[in-house]
């Protein structure tokens, strides 16, 4: 799928309850019709990888997924070689070394991972590297030429050009700095934590069946919480597993005083915990003042 407009692309997203402002919509637009990678980054859980699951389901392309790691290697994320396959080839003949070495080396032993499965695909695809960051520089300088080129070459094999030109998302959480040379290579996507308006119009859209007051509420505390000097502050996903956890408990707005234990479903470190439930204290008595003053 095409789209003629970004106007066009961030409806079709809308329709996977992906909600994506003008200005990043108009981004990424233009990351897909240049066909340019798109590097997406900002703090964990903004929905970096949703955006990319997303854009598969509107573009109707399957999607390559390659989660990286400290000390991914080529092995595990281009290619590899059948050794069994390989082992048995040299069993069942009787030439030499010489005369097999280069057959042992063909596209039949060859072991595509998912970077030459995205190159090699006959459908266009979707292929996301995630969290690029957690990779080490090695990987990043490796990755060159597929961002350039939508090209990767193996030694034994030569150079393989994209059979289709695949859309590339890249996502980073910024835990450490990515090169020029990789930069230079994409279109840059910043997202960050939503709006008040924008995450309330997300907690509806994922839980219809919620009452707007109780979404309005945790949204507007989330945002509060955002403010502390916390770990990790709470994500999208975060909110709507708190909203549903208040609505499980039959809670119709937030109250301070009856939040003990669904908390744990926002923040995820005892420290964080720790720092929120004291803060609450704080704001249950501004909020006590402040109802006694207008009495």
């Amino acid at each position: 799928m095409r789209w003629n407009s970004p106007v066009e692309m961030i409806q079709s997203l809308e329709q996977e309850d992906y909600i994506l402002d003008e200005q990043k919509g108009t981004t990424l637009f233009l990351a897909l019709a240049l066909e340019k990678p798109c590097l997406i980054e900002g703090p964990a859980g903004v929905g970096k990888t949703q955006l990319a699951l997303a854009l598969a389901r509107v573009s109707k392309r399957p999607l390559i997924r390659l989660q990286c790691y400290e000390g991914l290697d080529v092995q595990k994320a281009l290619y590899d070689w059948n050794y069994r396959k390989q082992l048995l080839r040299l069993q069942s003949v009787d030439s030499g070394w010489d005369e097999i070495k280069d057959d042992l080396y063909n596209e039949e032993f060859l072991l595509a991972r998912p970077l030459l499965q995205a190159i090699l695909s006959p459908e266009p695809v979707v292929l996301l590297i995630d969290e690029l960051d957690k990779s080490d520089e090695e990987f990043e300088s490796f990755l060159l030429e597929l961002l350039g080129e939508f090209q990767v070459t193996i030694p034994e094999q030569g150079t393989f050009r994209a059979v289709t030109r695949p859309i590339v998302i890249l996502t980073s959480n910024n835990t450490r700095e990515l090169s020029d040379a990789l930069r230079r290579r994409c279109v840059l996507l910043e997202l960050d934590y939503p709006s008040l308006l924008r995450e309330i119009t997300i907690l509806k859209r994922k839980n219809p069946e919620i009452g707007s007051e109780l979404i309005e509420d945790v949204c507007r505390f989330v945002a509060r919480v955002r403010k502390l000097p916390l770990r990790k502050l709470p994500s999208v996903s975060e909110s709507i597993d708190f909203v549903q956890a208040l609505q499980v408990l039959r809670q119709e707005r937030v109250e301070f005083d009856q939040l003990s234990g669904a908390l744990n479903l926002l923040l995820k470190y005892p420290g964080d915990l720790r720092k929120l439930e004291e803060r609450l204290k704080t704001w249950q008595l501004e909020e006590s003042r402040g109802k006694e003053s207008l009495e």
